[in-house]
């Protein structure tokens, strides 16, 4: 990749309901916490990439780039998508191209709201086939769930491992989130009251399987590489993106145990990037049910297929807050996940890369991952739209020549 974009500064509000603040609150805090940790002055912003996913239909806001405007008092191109990772894509694309060279990439969303509109609407995104049929958001986690079983022939003692791994999957995330000051949820939880939220809703996944519906908003400043040295001594590169699509529908797919798109993703920016998965050591994972934190390890290449529900109980069950990966440490969703730091659509891909970012420069606190006596060199960020429908994935970390 030519002219890597680089990342000079993150910002982000703490995730949570917030009922008595605007979204245009919420934004401006983000965009100034990294404008200020870059020192970087508003006029010098070519361009901004924004995202939210429901926004016009809780806040009744059509068009975001406005108030944008508003808050930084510019006039420079801004541009909306749905999701974060679109936005840093879309941004990366302009840097790489020469267009611009500081670009600032937000997202947002107030969810709380309007919980009672945009339940269906979260319905009809993730399956309009499943909508008109009485499903809920919730029924293709439990649809995956069920699949991935059968096809993996999982009865007996390995059907309650695999239960029991994913309750350890929501334990560990609420306790990487005790230490982040920005998460929804800084709480412990703990396996029984995980396998108890299941009985008492009759289904294979219950309450606390699922991430919660958040507001927030994050942001950051994108550069050129040129720019980048006078904004910052150790910016964190962009070494690829990759991004792909699969079916609306997923009962439709071919597939039902993994994400197709997620796999398609991940190879392209591997490639992009010229970075091995040996390399990554730090990974935030789009964990909106705890069935696709353990996929999503299988559709990266971490884990082989039917088999990474060994690895989180391996690492999870010896007290350890990672993974045990062909023989080493893969620390996942250490800043809480989706599950315990929240969900709010559009800026949850923000708030992955901020913590890859924080990681990567050693700057996480109590969360900060030790890889071979010193801070990560590489990471890499997972993001969804809808039920695997689109798959983002980033990878980033030191310059490679």
């Amino acid at each position: 990749m030519q002219n890597r974009p680089a990342i000079v500064a993150v910002g982000r509000t703490r995730f949570g309901e917030h009922y008595g603040k605007e979204p245009e609150k919420l934004i401006e805090e983000a965009w100034l916490a990294a404008s200020k940790e870059c020192n970087l002055e508003r006029k010098n912003l070519e361009a901004c990439y924004m995202s939210d996913c429901f926004l016009p239909i809780t806040n009744k806001l059509g068009l975001e780039e406005g108030f944008l405007s508003e808050l930084t008092e510019l006039h420079v191109p801004m541009e909306s998508t749905r999701s974060f990772s679109a936005a840093l894509l879309a941004a990366c694309h302009a840097i790489q191209a020469g267009t611009y060279n500081t670009v600032l990439v937000g997202g947002i969303e107030k969810m709380t709201d309007r919980w009672d509109k945009i339940r269906d609407d979260l319905m009809l995104l993730e399956d309009p086939w499943s909508y008109y049929a009485g499903g809920t958001p919730e029924a293709n986690h439990e649809l995956m769930l069920r699949a991935y079983i059968k096809k993996h022939g999982l009865t007996g003692e390995d059907q309650d491992k695999l239960n029991l791994a994913l309750a350890e999957v929501s334990v560990k995330n609420h306790a990487n989130a005790t230490k982040n000051k920005y998460a929804q949820y800084q709480r412990k939880i703990t396996v029984d009251q995980v396998l108890k939220a299941r009985k008492t809703a009759h289904k294979p996944l219950g309450l606390l399987d699922f991430a919660p519906i958040t507001d927030g908003a994050s942001a950051l400043i994108l550069t050129s590489e040129g720019a980048a040295k006078k904004l910052c001594s150790n910016p964190v590169y962009v070494l690829g993106i990759g991004s792909a699509t699969d079916y609306l529908n997923y009962p439709a797919r071919e597939d039902l145990t993994h994400f197709v798109a997620t796999q398609i993703a991940m190879k392209s920016a591997a490639e992009k990037a010229k970075t091995a998965l040996a390399e990554l050591q730090v990974v935030e994972l789009c964990d909106q049910s705890t069935i696709m934190e353990l996929v999503s390890l299988e559709d990266l290449g971490f884990c082989q297929p039917g088999t990474a529900w060994k690895s989180i109980l391996e690492g999870c069950q010896n007290g350890q807050n990672f993974y045990s990966v062909s023989g080493r440490e893969l620390y996942v969703n250490t800043d809480g996940g989706l599950k315990a730091d929240g969900n709010p659509l559009g800026a949850t891909g923000g708030a992955q890369i901020f913590e890859v970012y924080r990681q990567l420069r050693g700057e996480a606190g109590e969360r900060q991952v030790k890889a071979d006596g010193g801070s990560p060199k590489n990471g890499c960020v997972l993001e969804f739209e809808g039920f695997g429908t689109k798959a983002y994935v980033s990878i980033l970390g030191e310059k490679k020549n």
